[in-house]
Order: structure tokens, then sequence, then C-alpha cells
């Protein structure tokens, strides 16, 4: 069995803080690799002005996954996925021979209620969340959290993470990285322009 880490996001743009927490999650996991899941559309930030192209937010982070264990695909364009528990359940088929554990930022927890079927994308993988300066307070004390509390499990046990029944959480911390899309984008605003891309292939 390979042990695969999922971190999907718009990666707009990719930046050294995805790099810097996944490598921190493929060490603590115990993982073979980490896929990086650009998202053609996230749900939760439709019809956000400065979205760079699906094209464009891939070869950042096929640029930023360089000579590490990453992988940067695109793949819910194949699998005609939009919602990440439609995704799960199809890369689970599709991939019978890999576990897959789920990585999110704690900025993502705080909001995790809002995604589709929530519990039952809890239900389908394990889950790892990366603590983020100024955003643990909020996750820690959200919705999602409240139900998922009695499923977490201590951290010095992470790498057990594919003997865990599910549903099951992990946090993680690491040395934080200021980084932000945010912050780059709003100090260069075209930087999607100037950016060489490949097709959005898988």
């Amino acid at each position: 069995m390979r042990r695969v880490g999922l971190l999907g996001g718009s990666f707009n743009p990719a930046h050294r803080g995805h790099r810097r927490i996944t490598l921190g999650a493929i060490a603590k996991l115990d993982l073979d690799e980490a896929w990086w899941l650009v998202s053609p559309g996230n749900p939760l930030k439709a019809g956000a002005s400065d979205m760079a192209p699906l094209a464009a937010r891939l070869a950042s982070a096929r640029r930023m996954a360089r000579r590490a264990p990453i992988r940067a695909t695109a793949i819910e364009t194949e699998l005609r996925t939009r919602y990440t528990v439609d995704t799960i359940r199809k890369l689970k088929r599709r991939h019978p021979r890999t576990r897959f554990v789920w990585l999110m930022g704690a900025d993502n927890l705080a909001q995790f209620h809002r995604w589709r079927d929530w519990r039952g994308l809890a239900r389908e993988v394990a889950i790892a969340v990366v603590a983020r300066p100024g955003y643990d307070g909020d996750a820690l004390a959200g919705p999602a959290m409240g139900w998922l509390r009695r499923f977490r499990r201590p951290a010095r046990q992470a790498s057990q993470w594919t003997e865990w029944r599910l549903p099951a959480l992990v946090l993680l911390r690491f040395r934080p990285d200021p980084t932000s899309a945010t912050s780059l984008r709003a100090a260069d605003p075209d930087w999607h322009r100037r950016t060489r891309v490949r097709s959005p292939e898988n």
C-alpha cells in the first residue's frame, strides 16, 4: 500500500508555505508522496475576481513542487468533480492499493462545516490539520471541530494513521511560514501573465 497525502486548494499562486507544510506532513505522517490537487474552481470562492487561470496556477504548483516528493495535478478536471468528497471517493476507487490522508490548514478547518458532505469526507479518509498562526483559535472553536474533537488522535501517533478507525483527525505543528497567496497577489497582481504554462492535464 502506498501512503499518499492530498492537499487541495486554489494555489493562486503556489508558494513556499505550501511546500513547507507538505514536506512537514510527509515526514510526520511517513508518506511516500503528496499530491497537490489544484482546484479548477473552489465553490467557496466562486466569482473571485483575482483567481488566475487553472493552467497558470498548475504551472506555479509544478514549479514549487520540483525536486520534492510532491505531485502537482489538476486531476479534478479529468474526474469531473467539483467537491472534495466526490474527488476522494473517485480517487479511492481508481487507486485501490493507495491509502490517502487529507491535508488541510487550520484556516480550512475553521470553515470545514461549509464543505459539501464534510462528515462523509471525514468517514472516507483520515484528516491531518496543520496549525496556521492566526487561525488556530477559530478552527478549534468551529462547528466542524465540535463534531471532530471526539475523533482526535495524538500527534505522536501521526505515522500510524493507516491503522486508525475513521473518522480520525490529527493536529500537526511546524515552524510557521508567513507566506500567503493573498500577499503575493497584492505585491504582483499580474503574476500569472508571466507564467509559462502547459496543458492542465493530470
